[in-house]
């Protein structure tokens, strides 16, 4: 019999402080939320490896470190509205949920949309949304974060525009080892854009853009 909490102190200190992770919040949140409940049954007992774990084909609970310093990064408080793209199984909008005042999500597989509104039902303060991840859930905008849960190519355009002047967006830019954590300001209107460290993780899907026509 694996003993989760155990193994949950273990990857905070192990993996998280381990790799710069220092924000109180952040900490708190990752010994708080249970992740063997956001993987599925067969691979519970993978649930506090240090690497992804996947949740459904093509889709992954994203590991623990470098998911820990994103969420640093973006520097939510608990006065901030957070669009999260990419639910997936629900664990970083659980994450999220300790971190901010609210929480808005969309997710473009229903079922698995479906599974992370039943693994989210003790978290009050967030909505899961249906729906084209790419355009984020304008009405329920604008945001003072938005966090992109997988790497991308570009932040999209209908995502940006549904950021608070003077919000962040978090975002992992490009694909494999050399893909960069990025941190977007929204200033006047205007992105600004700093990367702070390499990150590999799993690409999002629906957000590779449409390769030119060579001749």
């Amino acid at each position: 019999m694996i003993d989760f909490e155990a193994a949950r102190v273990k990857m905070v200190e192990n993996q998280i402080r381990t790799t710069d992770v220092t924000a109180h919040s952040v900490l708190q949140a990752f010994l708080t939320v249970q992740r063997e409940n956001f993987v599925p049954a067969k691979s519970k007992s993978l649930a506090y490896i240090d690497n992804d774990v996947e949740i459904c084909p093509g889709r992954f609970l994203m590991e623990a470190s470098p998911l820990a310093k994103l969420l640093q990064l973006a520097a939510i408080t608990k006065s901030d509205t957070v669009l999260e793209v990419g639910t997936g199984s629900g664990y970083i909008s659980a994450l999220l949920s300790l971190l901010a005042k609210s929480v808005v999500s969309i997710e473009s597989d229903e079922a698995l949309a479906e599974q992370a509104i039943a693994n989210l039902a003790g978290a009050h303060n967030v909505t899961v949304v249906t729906g084209d991840m790419e355009k984020g859930v304008a009405n329920q905008g604008p945001y003072d974060v938005i966090f992109i849960a997988g790497s991308i190519e570009d932040v999209p355009v209908e995502l940006s525009a549904q950021l608070k002047d003077g919000g962040r967006l978090v975002a992992v830019l490009g694909y494999g080892n050399a893909a960069q954590a990025t941190l977007f300001v929204k200033e006047q209107g205007a992105l600004s854009k700093s990367a702070h460290f390499n990150a590999s993780i799993k690409p999002l899907p629906g957000f590779r853009r449409a390769k030119d026509f060579v001749f």
